[in-house]
């Protein structure tokens, strides 16, 4: 992505001719590859020689706007070509970018491109935007950066073509009027001219001009950006009181870490302070208050003032702030308080349905159904009150912005007025199926006409509510089933049960280790019994397999399974079975066997391997047809919002319309600007259709014991403190002569050598030498093994490295004189689950060795009550996924949690980072580590350099 438009490269685009409006070039690219060739990137787990190494590739350049309409249609190639993860990620940035533009958080500048002054729009990312640029950059796919550009300058360059074009798309107007300037008119005239033509070069413009036209935007630019400190001047706007007619709008200092850091400008002015203020905050209030002079001219009345603390406005004053200074004071990085309901929609709408006398019975029982008819109203409602049609045309004729609606403040604007006028004329009362009713609730409205309220009774209401699993009868353990379910499990069962009845599929989220295989088993039994002759299809991934074959046969040994996995698998045993047991790898290569065969349901347990819609494996398990769809996950939404509708689209497909419409509808009002409505919006749309409970309510279950979570700080040795430093500097020296993904990459091998050095020596030279008594680490953990060896504990140990398990195993198993088993990636199903029956069943004590990746989800572990994460791969939900193989039920003793961190080192600060970013935790750091390669090399060598008070 240069920067003047959008680079496309394949393998061949002779397809694609008469679809994308491109420039044929051929360019050199940096990519993955040997001697033959590019690598695709499913194989460069198993290639080698893998080097990065320059091509010359066929490419289509897209020029500016026609690259912004080309990223926007991304999801929509349909037939004719289709759109790679790497497009689809650029087609998120477009609508990151179209969405700085309609929010006004952009600035004209004059740039030089190619030798000549040209007039762009560039965005200004302060805020919260930060943190959605900052992800951008962490998930950026290594191909967009092919060109060898740095990360940062790669994803600004984007920017800075994608914002412009959009600015260009939304303003197609001249900014100013009057006749157009020619070429010899003052540049500040042209420039304003070319910010909306169609060709921004600014030919023949002297340089002494341009130097000071850009010298000044510049400074515009960078005053724009100066909200981005650690404390910020923030707004508080008050409601006037009963009777009158004067707003207040207070000043303050905030801290921008932490928003509960608050002094009210009168405080700042006695000389109070917070931590982390600067040493003069009353210069940092008024030259923020300086800067927000721009946004909101009126401040200069308030600036008057030697020592500035608050202001009063009047209602037309007090519209003006929430309408148009409010959110560019808030998107600058002001921080900016409102009363609660601000921002929200004037007038919705309100649906409320009745059970009809005649069907009171079968909607409270069992014989509720899609197409059952229900009485329903529509009403418009303004802030908590219903109003009248003759209300509305009163209000619609005094054209008041701000109106107090029996005793509480609403904010109208003449859109919503003459969409809630037209509504009036329409159908407002009558039946319709209730069906129809959850689909206008998922549908939420229309854009000016919100649907606001939701009032309905019976179990249509229970559902809308997400509190059926709760208010339906339970089914109990169904006669057959080799087990007794616990109370929520028997409300699981009847609420799957009951959307299969309904033809609707569901997420069952429930917290791990509450037992989702049990009511899915349960569920299929309960189905045999009411006679339902179609077999389930299971898709897991391939470490779980064996536990739910075992698991069908324990619980559910009268329902015919068959694994449809490896060489052996056979069409016929899919045509025998009541439950088919396939991976998702397998789902892929036998799609066309899978979509032939006719299924009651298609279950796909830890659903989170779907959670990308691009990728081959949710795809096609969407593709495979059933008549209802269950997802099994403790986790719905890890990191984004596209991953739930991805979830929820397998379950109900189209419910939640497509992907664009989701991401303008719920992502980006939610993840970029904090959106407490359409988060209230996306929670009724769907909650019908998700099932969440939490280990940790004793509500759900109160005899899981206690997780008691701590971290164990260890020293380094002396030798480990000196292969730390010389590891840094040799890496720093690397670090700061690379860029783009050669950067990435020095960055990723520099942080790997650390935490091989905080494990052991021996783990970064890999000479064989002996293990006592050189890490500190290793020396906390043999102490802590002998402790719970001799107690009669068993322990797991996970580590992120094969290799220094493969080191660690004997060593432990010699030192404490007890089997230490090892479980990693390399182990055959067979021996895997021999390891794990070992562990199981074995009266002695020991300790159980895994490697994360091969141990993290899937095995049932709870014969250990300790936790060990040896070394961090500081993915919260990650470790926390491997601490609940032993954390689930079944387990009857505290379990103990440690995590090892050495002090002094990037292992500590790293933590630290965390801690202080707890909010953030799943965004920033939910990717793994590639966050940490995308910060500066100043930051990076503060961020690697050794604290020698962690040295002993």
């Amino acid at each position: 992505m240069p920067g003047t438009g959008l680079v496309l490269w394949a393998e061949d685009f002779s397809p694609l001719d008469q679809v994308l409006p491109g420039e044929p070039r051929t360019i050199a690219l940096k990519l993955p590859g040997t001697t033959r060739g590019p690598v695709p990137s499913a194989e460069l787990a198993t290639a080698t020689r893998i080097k990065l190494r320059s091509y010359d590739v066929p490419a289509l350049l897209i020029r500016d706007g026609a690259a912004l309409a080309t990223l926007a249609s991304a999801d929509d190639a349909g037939d004719e070509w289709l759109a790679g993860p790497s497009l689809r990620y650029l087609g998120v940035l477009a609508g990151f970018a179209c969405d700085l533009a309609r929010r006004g958080r952009m600035l004209p500048q004059l740039v030089t491109e190619g030798g000549v002054p040209t007039a762009r729009w560039r965005p200004v990312i302060t805020g919260g935007d930060a943190a959605a640029y900052r992800d951008f950059a962490a998930g950026m796919p290594p191909v967009v950066r092919a060109s060898g550009a740095g990360l940062g300058r790669t994803l600004r360059d984007a920017l800075n073509v994608l914002v412009d074009a959009s600015a260009r798309t939304l303003m197609p107007e001249r900014l100013l009027r009057g006749l157009r300037p020619g070429p010899k008119a003052e540049l500040s005239d042209r420039w304003v001219s070319a910010l909306t033509a169609d060709d921004p070069a600014l030919l023949g413009a002297k340089p002494a001009e341009v130097r000071e036209l850009g010298a000044a935007l510049g400074d515009w630019m960078r005053a724009a950006n100066d909200a981005n400190g650690p404390v910020r001047v923030s707004f508080r706007l008050s409601e006037p009181l009963p009777g009158e007619d004067e707003w207040g709008l207070e000043f303050a200092l905030q801290s921008a870490e932490d928003s509960a850091l608050y002094l009210p400008a009168t405080e700042v002015w006695d000389g109070a302070r917070f931590p982390g203020m600067p040493a003069r905050p009353d210069e940092t209030l008024l030259a923020g208050l300086g800067r927000a002079v721009r946004l909101f001219p009126l401040l200069h009345v308030a600036l008057g003032d030697q020592q500035p603390a608050a202001m009063t406005l009047d209602t037309g004053e007090a519209h003006e702030f929430l309408r148009q200074a409010a959110p560019l004071l808030q998107a600058a990085g002001f921080g900016v308080m409102l009363p609660k309901w601000a921002g929200r929609k004037g007038v919705g709408l309100k649906l409320t349905t009745r059970s009809k006398t005649s069907s009171a019975k079968a909607l409270a029982g069992s014989g509720f159904g899609l197409e059952q008819l229900v009485e329903f109203r529509i009403d418009l409602v303004i802030g908590d009150s219903t109003v009248t049609a003759e209300e509305l045309a009163e209000l619609s004729r005094l054209k008041v912005p701000l109106v107090r609606v029996r005793g509480q403040w609403v904010e109208l604007d003449d859109r919503q007025l003459k969409a809630a006028l037209k509504a009036v004329g329409r159908r407002r009362d009558g039946e319709m199926t209730a069906g129809e009713v959850l689909q206008q609730v998922i549908d939420g409205g229309e854009e000016d006409l919100p649907l606001v309220e939701v009032d309905a009774d019976g179990t249509l209401g229970d559902l809308i509510s997400g509190q059926a699993a709760d208010r339906l009868a339970p089914i109990g353990t169904p006669p057959g089933f080799q087990g007794t379910l616990r109370p929520y499990q028997e409300r699981g069962l009847s609420w799957l049960h009951f959307l299969g009845r309904l033809g609707l599929g569901g997420i069952l989220a429930d917290d791990m280790g509450l037992g989702k295989t049990a009511q899915t088993l349960s569920l299929l039994v309960q189905e045999r019994l009411d006679g339902t002759p179609k077999p389930t299809l299971l898709i897991c991934p391939m470490s779980l397999v064996s536990n739910w074959q075992k698991e069908a046969a324990r619980f559910a040994p009268q329902i015919r399974t068959y694994i449809h996995h490896g060489a052996s698998r056979k069409k016929d045993g899919i045509e025998t079975a009541d439950l088919v047991i396939t991976t998702y790898g397998t789902a892929v290569r036998d799609l066309a066997t899978l979509k032939a065969q006719e299924w009651e349901r298609v279950v796909c347990d830890e659903a989170q391997a779907i959670k990308n819609s691009g990728t081959r494996q949710a795809q096609a398990v969407r593709a495979i047809p059933a008549r209802t769809r269950i997802a099994l996950t403790g986790t719905p939404v890890e990191n984004h919002l596209a991953e739930l509708w991805s979830i929820m689209d397998f379950c109900n497909p189209g419910f939640l319309g497509p992907a664009k419409h989701f991401r303008r509808r719920f992502q980006e009002p939610i993840e970029v600007r904090q959106d407490e409505l359409a988060a209230e919006a996306l929670k009724r749309a769907t909650g019908p259709f998700v099932l969440r409970r939490l280990k940790t309510d004793k509500s759900i279950i109160s005899d899981l014991p206690e997780k008691n979570e701590m971290k164990v700080w260890c020293t380094l040795t002396a030798e480990q403190a000196t292969l730390y430093q010389a590891v840094v500097e040799d890496m720093m020296a690397t670090i700061e002569k690379s860029e783009g993904i050669e950067r990435r990459g020095n960055v990723l091998a520099a942080m790997t050598k650390l935490k091989q050095v905080c494990n052991h020596p021996v783990h970064l030279l890999k000479d064989g030498s002996r293990l006592p008594s050189r890490s500190g680490k290793l020396a906390r953990l043999e102490e802590l093994a002998a402790e719970i060896v001799e107690d009669g504990d068993k322990a797991l140990v996970f580590t992120q490295y094969a290799e220094w398990g493969t080191m660690l195993q004997p060593y432990l198993a010699a030192h404490l004189d007890r089997p230490v088993l090892w479980l990693h990636g390399g182990l055959s199903k067979v021996k895997r689950d021999a390891l794990v029956e070992e562990f199981q069943t074995a009266d002695e004590p020991m300790l159980f060795l895994l490697s994360l990746k091969a141990a993290g989800t899937g095995l049932n572990l709870t014969a250990a009550n300790h936790v060990v994460h040896f070394d961090r791969w500081w993915n919260p939900a990650v470790e926390d996924q491997a601490t609940d193989r032993a954390f689930r039920i079944g387990q009857s003793r505290d379990v103990q949690v440690r995590k090892f961190i050495c002090t002094g080192t990037l292992e500590e600060k790293i933590d630290a980072m965390i801690e202080r970013k707890k909010a953030l935790a799943s965004s920033v750091v939910g990717t793994g580590e590639g966050w940490i390669t995308d910060l500066g090399t100043d930051q990076l060598r503060e961020l690697f350099e050794l604290d020698l008070a962690g040295v002993r």
